[in-house]
C-alpha cells in the first residue's frame, strides 16, 4: 500500500491554450503592406469609406473612384458604365448606396443659358458637411428670450399727517429735516420719493411748534439693531403714531400804551403829551373851538 509509482507527475500542469499551445504553429499569413511614399497623382481616402461598414465594396471602390476625378470630370451613369464593366444597374445602386451615406449629392442647377442640369458632389468627409450645415441652423435661430420676470409692486408708503396751513418755507424745512437724518444715522438715507412723501408729515411736527430737534430724536431713537428694510416705511409709522397734539391756543396781548413826548402848548406855554403835529394843550384846542 505505501509503494508510490514513480511514473506519476508530482501535481497536475496547467492546460495550455490558446497560441501557447506547443503543437499549434504561428500564424503566418494574412495581409502586409509594401508602401511607397507618393509624390504625385495620389488621393487621400479615409478609413470611413474604405472600411465602411455598411456599403458595398462596389459603392466603396465607386466611392474612390470619384473622389480621385478632377472637377469637371464627367460622373454619370453612362460614363461611369462605360467606364467600368459592372453595367448601369450595378453602378445605379451603387450610387444610391453613396448618396444615402453622404458620399454623393445631386443638384438640378440652372445654367446661365437657362439650361437645367445636375451636378454631382463628391463628399470626402459627410461628417465635417453635417457639421458644418447645423452650424449656421444653430447661429441664426435666435436664443429663446428669457421669462419674463415678474414686476414686483412696491408696498405704499403709510400715509402720514397732514400740516393746517402748508407755505413753501414750512415744506422746505421739513425737507431738509429728512435730508440731514443720514448725517445722524447713515440708514436713513432716503430718496426723493420718499422725501417728498414724508415732508408733510414733518412739517405738520413743525407746525405743532415741535422744534427741529425734537422731530428729529422722535426719528433716529431706538431704530432696530438689525437694521432696516424699508427707513421710509418707518419714519411714516412713526409720524404718524407719534404726532404731538396742538401747540395751546393763546389770546393775544394788549399791545403797551404809547408813550407821547412832552410839548409846550403854544397858547398858555403849558406841558402836555400829544402826538405830533399837536401845538395846544387839550384846554387850548376847547377854547379854540368854541371861539371858531
Amino acid at each position: 500500500m505505501d509503494t508510490q509509482n514513480p511514473s506519476a507527475p508530482p501535481r497536475a500542469h496547467a492546460r495550455v491554450t490558446g497560441n501557447k499551445h506547443p503543437n499549434r504553429a504561428p500564424r503566418t499569413g494574412g495581409l502586409e503592406h509594401d508602401n511607397a511614399r507618393h509624390t504625385t497623382r495620389f488621393v487621400v481616402i479615409g478609413n470611413h469609406l474604405a472600411q465602411h461598414p455598411e456599403l458595398s465594396l462596389l459603392a466603396i471602390g465607386l466611392g474612390t473612384h470619384l473622389q480621385s476625378l478632377p472637377k469637371g470630370a464627367p460622373a454619370d451613369i453612362k460614363t461611369l458604365a462605360a467606364r467600368f464593366p459592372e453595367g448601369a444597374t450595378r453602378i445605379a445602386a451603387a450610387l444610391r448606396e453613396l448618396e444615402s451615406h453622404g458620399y454623393l449629392r445631386r443638384e438640378r442647377v440652372r445654367t446661365p443659358s437657362g439650361r437645367i442640369v445636375t451636378r454631382t458632389i463628391s463628399c470626402n468627409q459627410p461628417a465635417a458637411v453635417r457639421q458644418r450645415a447645423e452650424q449656421p441652423c444653430r447661429e441664426s435661430t435666435p436664443p429663446a428670450p428669457p421669462a419674463p420676470r415678474e414686476k414686483r409692486v412696491r408696498k405704499a408708503l403709510p400715509a402720514v399727517p397732514r400740516p393746517a396751513y402748508s407755505g413753501p418755507g414750512l415744506l422746505q424745512a421739513a425737507t431738509d429735516l429728512l435730508a440731514d437724518l443720514r448725517r445722524h444715522d447713515s440708514r436713513l438715507l432716503l430718496s426723493a420719493d420718499d422725501t417728498a412723501h414724508l415732508a408733510p408729515g414733518v412739517a405738520a411736527w413743525l407746525e405743532r411748534e415741535a422744534t427741529p430737534a425734537a422731530v428729529r430724536r422722535a426719528l433716529t431713537a431706538d431704530l432696530p439693531p438689525e437694521g432696516l428694510r424699508r427707513p421710509a416705511a418707518l419714519l411714516a409709522h412713526r409720524l404718524a403714531s407719534q404726532l404731538p397734539p396742538p401747540a395751546p391756543f393763546r389770546t393775544q396781548a394788549a399791545p403797551p400804551s404809547v408813550r407821547h413826548p412832552l410839548r409846550t402848548c403854544d397858547g398858555c406855554d403849558r406841558a402836555f403829551r400829544a402826538p405830533a403835529p399837536t401845538t395846544h394843550c387839550r384846554d387850548c384846542r376847547t377854547d379854540l373851538q368854541e371861539a371858531a
